[in-house]
Parts: C-alpha cells; structure tokens; sequence
C-alpha cells in the first residue's frame, strides 16, 4: 500500500513530517511531495507532481486554498481514499473526488497509524 504525502516537509515540528516517520515505521511505502526538496526517513521529498504509480492514499497536509490545483493531479494518480487531516477540509475536493468513488476521511494519519486503524 503506498501512500503520497502532499506537504511534506523536512521541518521536524510539522505533522507531515511526523506523518513520514510514522507511516515508514509501520512499513507503508511512502512517496511525498512538499514545497522545498530534502529528505525524511529515506523518503525523497518531490518538489513536483511526479507521475507515481499504485498510489492507494493521498494525505493531504496543505491549507486548502492551495489544494484546487492539484485536483486533476491527484485524480491522475486514481487513488483509492483521500485523507483530510486536521485543517485541510475540502468540502469542494470532497465531493469531486466521492463523484469519482475515492473514499474520503476527514481523519489524522498520526492517530489513524497509531490505534491501527489506517
């Protein structure tokens, strides 16, 4: 199951880079894209929307006054759910992607991975 962090981030305090360490921790395969390149736990950060292949998750960690130009991006990649973690609802990307049978979950990935839930 390979998950696509949107917003990673090699800052040590935001939540997507604790997203990162958790998700590699629990053995999920994990391919991110952020805003500046560098590295979390192995995991290359993309500083562009790389065509990634058998993507199951988006977890999204951006505000969603930037999400609209991913949409057609994260649609290309046919993932099977979208997570909205904590300050990233998208009631817009939502229902797009529900038209399109993506599940979507307004969940945290931290607390999802840690009552083994994800």
């Amino acid at each position: 199951m390979k998950t696509l962090v949107i917003g990673a981030s090699t800052d040590e305090s935001r939540y997507a880079n604790k997203a990162i360490k958790s998700l590699v921790l629990h053995g999920h395969q994990v391919v991110a894209i952020g805003k500046k390149s560098g590295v979390v736990s192995g995991i290359n950060i993309d500083t562009h929307n790389a065509p990634y292949q058998n993507v199951d998750t988006v977890t999204l960690y951006i505000n969603p006054s930037h999400q609209a130009v991913l949409y057609d991006y994260i649609f290309s990649l046919k993932p099977r759910r979208i997570i909205f973690n904590p300050g990233t609802e998208n009631d817009e990307l939502e229902m797009l992607a529900e038209k399109k049978g993506i599940v979507t979950e307004r969940a945290c990935t931290l607390v999802l991975l840690s009552i083994n839930a994800y």
